[in-house]
């Protein structure tokens, strides 16, 4: 089973968002209950990254790359990147993979590679 991230279109106006709004951010008179819940695209482009020296204990990693990466479509979302020579414009496809455990629970998110 295909894990995935995902975004909420406004079931008036077609606005995605993401994370979850409470009201549209484009029309402004949603009800809670308004949205269409879709999966977000995996694949996109890395417009900036950076790196983490120096983690919490709990990613289990001696240094932390993260990124912004555009998605088809324009909706940007942070992630983490298993790409060693990150490049901002460079292509990239997402993995809904555990990023981190604390004890025994694990916690999922997207992780991108290059293409």
């Amino acid at each position: 089973m295909e894990l995935n991230i995902y975004a909420y279109k406004c079931k008036r106006c077609g606005q995605l968002h993401y994370p979850y709004k409470t009201i549209c951010k484009k029309c402004g008179d949603n009800d809670h209950n308004e949205f269409d819940i879709v999966a977000l695209p995996k694949n996109g482009k890395l417009l900036t990254y950076t790196i983490l020296y120096n983690p919490p204990s709990d990613f289990e990693v001696a240094a932390l790359y993260l990124g912004i990466v555009e998605l088809e479509g324009g909706m940007r979302i942070t992630g983490q990147l298993d790409i060693k020579n990150p490049k901002t414009g460079m292509k990239v496809a997402g993995k809904v993979e555990v990023v981190r455990k604390d004890g025994y629970k694990k916690h999922l998110g997207m992780v991108f590679y290059q293409v």
